[in-house]
């Protein structure tokens, strides 16, 4: 079983103890890094947002049912107290414990059901190559997103494209999509960019980033870009796994070159996963 499948089965079996991402990290055999980036890129979803929606939908489920103790179908969904579990559940139902059991039914809730994975979503990849990548300065534009909020990158592309080649200082022609600043609720800084000798003076209209010398795992995906997210879904959910690898937290990067035709989106692009070596017992 895959990490995220790992991590879904076992908040599925503790949902009343007060597990934190570290014990779902420790479940699933990987860093809370590492569990944090491939859950999200394969479900939507923070690993401790799904956790808590599962549990508010259980309760939900048993108030509709008619639960008589709010406390009891609190308790069970890991809440402390009365207080605390009711505002959780109107900030994510926008009705009290009390209503939902009133109207004996879940049919104006959106209820969060179990996530099973999906393996249509495993592509069929190269074997990756590992090489040491240098350092690199990045000038570009970048937003603030989260898995479900990512929607808006293309965006982000569509303005940048008409700085490449205007920058400068630029180094080459191939551009950059990095992924940095990831945190546990499942926001991360993107940006898109073009190496340059020096960064922008911050005062800039563009933004920089050094990226430090680094190993990486390089996958590459095929085909057109619309289909990335596959590509990215088998990476963090199958292929990193299985590589003895654990991703280090630093950034990482989509590399375009001549390989990849940004009119029609076809081709050719590197995804550089930074990574820890092996143990000697792997």
């Amino acid at each position: 079983m895959d990490p995220v499948g790992k991590a879904l089965w076992y908040m599925e079996c503790h949902f009343a103890k007060a597990i934190t991402l570290d014990d779902i990290a420790e479940a699933s055999g990987v860093s809370r890094f590492n569990l944090s980036r491939s859950f999200g890129t394969a479900t939507g979803h923070t690993v401790m947002s799904y956790l808590r929606r599962r549990r508010l939908a259980e309760a939900a489920r048993a108030l509709a049912e008619g639960a008589p103790d709010i406390l009891t179908v609190a308790l069970d969904a890991a809440y402390s107290s009365h207080e605390a579990f009711s505002r959780a559940f109107r900030d994510e139902y926008g009705l009290t414990p009390e209503q939902v059991r009133a109207q004996g039914h879940l049919n104006n809730l959106t209820c969060l059901e179990p996530i099973r994975m999906d393996e249509s979503l495993i592509v069929e990849l190269d074997a990756p190559r590992l090489e040491q990548g240098r350092e690199l300065r990045i000038a570009g534009l970048s937003g603030r997103y989260s898995f479900e909020t990512n929607q808006g990158i293309p965006s982000l592309w569509q303005r940048f494209m008409p700085h490449i080649g205007n920058i400068p200082g630029q180094v080459g022609r191939k551009s950059y999509g990095i992924c940095s600043n990831g945190d546990d609720t499942g926001h991360f800084d993107y940006m898109c960019g073009v190496e340059v000798k020096e960064l922008p003076d911050a005062r800039a209209e563009l933004t920089g980033i050094r990226i430090p010398a680094q190993q990486y795992l390089v996958f590459l995906h095929k085909g057109h870009i619309s289909t990335i997210s596959s590509t990215v879904y088998t990476i963090w959910n199958k292929a990193l796994p299985e590589s003895g690898y654990q991703a280090a937290c630093a950034p990482d990067f989509e590399l375009y070159d001549d390989r990849f035709d940004a009119a029609t989106g076809a081709g050719e692009v590197e995804i550089w996963i930074p990574v820890h070596s092996p143990s000697p017992a792997q």
